[in-house]
């Protein structure tokens, strides 16, 4: 099948790749002339494991080819993938600017009949207005309703994590298609069905509904996923001020195939393109309905208070003024996997050690670039440069530290040699943001050592023989 993607960013490039894999012949337009000229270079904008190889082969094999060229990418694509960016007006809504003008270009240069399908994380009504848009365009052509080509909009939200986008791609749980129940719409859902065939062959994995139900989804998920991280990080904290530890509490409420284990552990926040802006777009939603959902605003509430928990263990162990210590910082990128800083908790601990008089020396190892275009947004090029160093390594980020801060569990950071990481931090000292390390372990080598929802331990609480 002939597909376009609109918009070349983390979804577009992923969900393009991976139909290309499948066998389609796939366009991807962006109107960011630098990043098509990255991929048309051999190169990818953006970190995701296995999707340099993918775009390579399958730009090879020429199913798959970039461009900014708007009328040629409409021209291609019997479906219209619109997957662009949505990110939050300031007072919290999605922004659709880029979807409506997505929309204006395909009613400007369609010429037989499309499925547009909205792969956008969007609220409910967006393909409503992205389907008006389009015919305010063929109108503004002076094509009327007897005479336009025809289209119909469909809501295909997307359900992929960071750090594994092309395997839940190609393995998906669900797929959700909205669509209505005229012709056209029906017409789109055989075409959409044909297009996923490959990924139903064991069973069929599709969830057909309205287009409204089908925007509300996705919202939907991403809200439960940070409701219950919120919740288990509102638990850790008490459970520090009862002497309960969470991970233990964790693993006795997750055996309860009722609740489960998935997205049950506490640590320093969330972050991300995802979670943040659909809380608050689903918050806002309902604001403009008339509806307050008090959960979800605790929610935010509660994940914006945990990215301050780490720095405010700093502070209890080392006190209020930082000036003359220094921390590494291990994981700069919110989840590992990634390179994506998108309103990550590192920046949130970087601003306020810096704040308080610190040096940091950082490492990520993939995110080094984008954190230090981010951490300068942050705090400024001249401050950044003389309170930040990026190390080049986990053991060169330690190096004369006062103590080391663990902000994102990437798998290079899950075994410790403690008597090196001994020997080169200035303290013996360990914030673990994600609880990654025992506790006791620790304890018994000499460090000092801090966790999320656990007892702190030190070297003095080490068991004896």
């Amino acid at each position: 099948m002939k597909v376009t993607l609109v918009g070349s960013g983390y979804v577009g490039l992923v969900t393009g790749a991976c139909l290309a894999e499948l066998g389609n012949t796939v366009v991807c337009l962006d109107v960011d002339e630098r990043k098509i000229a990255v991929l048309n270079d051999g190169g990818v904008p953006i970190h995701e494991p296995g999707l340099l190889e993918l775009i390579t082969r399958n730009r090879a094999a020429g199913r798959l080819r970039f461009t900014t060229d708007v009328g040629a990418a409409v021209d291609h694509g019997d479906l219209q993938f619109i997957a662009v960016g949505t990110p939050p007006d300031e007072d919290g809504a999605a922004d659709l600017r880029y979807v409506l003008a997505a929309a204006r270009n395909i009613g400007r240069h369609m010429k037989g009949f499309k499925v547009v399908i909205d792969k956008s994380t969007v609220p409910v009504g967006t393909a409503r207005a992205v389907a008006g848009v389009i015919r305010e365009e063929l109108r503004a052509r002076g094509l009327a309703d007897g005479t336009a080509p025809g289209f119909t909009v469909v809501s295909n939200p997307e359900f992929l994590k960071e750090g594994a986008a092309i395997d839940d791609f190609m393995r998906p749980d669900r797929v959700v298609l909205g669509v209505d129940g005229d012709a056209a719409g029906q017409e789109a859902l055989v075409r959409m069905k044909r297009l996923y065939a490959p990924l139903n062959r064991n069973h069929d994995k599709t969830i057909v509904m309205d287009v409204e139900s089908a925007e509300f989804t996705k919202y939907a998920a991403n809200a439960m996923l940070a409701t219950r991280i919120s919740f288990m990080n509102e638990l850790a904290n008490l459970a520090e001020d009862v002497g309960a530890d969470i991970e233990l509490v964790r693993q006795g409420i997750g055996s309860d195939p009722r609740i489960g284990y998935s997205f049950l552990y506490a640590g320093a926040g969330y972050g991300g393109s995802c979670f943040p802006k659909d809380v608050q777009a689903l918050v806002r939603t309902g604001h403009k309905r008339g509806r307050e959902l008090r959960i979800l605003q605790a929610v935010e509430q509660a994940n914006d208070a945990q990215k301050q928990v780490l720095a405010a263990k700093i502070v209890a162990r080392f006190g209020e003024d930082l000036s003359g210590r220094c921390f590494a910082v291990w994981g700069l990128a919110f989840k590992p996997n990634t390179d994506d800083m998108r309103e990550a908790p590192s920046r949130v601990l970087v601003r306020e050690l810096a704040r308080r008089g610190a040096t940091l020396r950082v490492y990520d190892p993939v995110a080094m670039d984008e954190a230090r275009r981010c951490l300068e947004l942050d705090l400024g090029a001249a401050r950044l440069r003389e309170c930040v160093t990026f190390a080049e390594s986990p053991a060169d980020a330690a190096r004369g530290a006062d103590a080391l801060v663990l902000v994102t569990e990437w798998k290079a950071f899950r075994t410790l040699d403690l008597a090196q990481l001994k020997s080169v931090l200035r303290g013996a000292v360990i914030f673990d943001g994600r609880n990654q390390y025992d506790p006791r372990e620790l304890a018994e080598a000499g460090f000092d050592y801090h966790a999320i929802g656990r007892p702190a331990r030190r070297p003095q609480d080490a068991p004896h023989a």
